[in-house]
């Protein structure tokens, strides 16, 4: 790479629009609960079942189908397909929504029960027609059937949340935290067939040791 050309991706990077520094409120909590109220987002979005961790599982293939199509979105500026009111990002991080039939919150010792929708956020001037459009070109460029995903917009109100540093398997301690700052407050969860516990992965798993995971841990909630 020259000079030059260096010069000129190092400012890409740097004017790149980034959500979690934009919206810090609901990226970047704090170590102890907060109240948030979100408002309605759009997301790019898969649906599935089953234990998050297995090898070429279902969740895995559904978080390439995700960064495929988020990506694709991206980089449509250097192609053909022009998206109106278009500016530079850089793609949000992947978040999900868990739920278990039958259960309030989350049972960690059943992972095969789990139902889910793994999403990445959508910056607002993505169009149904430019969703569909990433959806028909990232499979064919990917060799990926990418028709799973799909165009959501969640709406998840009235709000706790937290920051969690540490692996997954010991969220529980976290949540309870979290529950107990509710209890004390006058508030309780709110779980219902569209509020849902909900995670933003902040940390690459693969370069940042589970110890230092760092997760917004975020649920709806109520008045009592």
């Amino acid at each position: 790479m020259t000079l030059t050309r260096h010069f000129f991706y190092l400012m890409e990077v740097i004017m790149a629009f980034d959500f979690k520094k934009e919206f810090k409120e609901y990226y970047l909590p704090k170590i102890k609960p907060e109240i948030i109220t979100i408002p309605p987002i759009n997301y790019l979005a898969v649906r599935g079942k089953g234990d998050p961790n297995q090898d070429g599982g279902e969740y895995q293939k559904a978080v390439g189908i995700l960064y495929s199509v988020a990506y694709t979105l991206k980089m449509s500026y250097k192609g053909d397909h022009k998206i109106n009111g278009f500016f530079d990002y850089v793609v949000p991080p992947l978040e999900g929504f868990w739920w278990q039939d039958g259960v309030e919150g989350m049972d960690y010792a059943r992972k095969h029960l789990l139902n889910w929708i793994s999403v990445i956020r959508l910056p607002d001037f993505v169009e149904k027609s430019d969703f569909e459009w990433a959806i028909q070109t990232a499979t064919k460029k990917k060799s990926m059937d990418c028709t799973a995903a799909e165009f959501l917009t969640i709406d998840e109100g009235f709000c706790v949340q937290i920051m969690h540093i540490g692996p997954f398997d010991v969220e529980p301690a976290t949540i309870a935290i979290m529950d107990q700052f509710l209890d004390d407050n006058g508030y309780a969860n709110d779980y219902s067939g569209n509020r849902l516990h909900h995670e933003i992965y902040l940390s690459d798993i693969k370069k940042v040791t589970p110890e230092n995971w760092k997760t917004v841990i975020r649920h709806p909630i109520r008045k009592r």
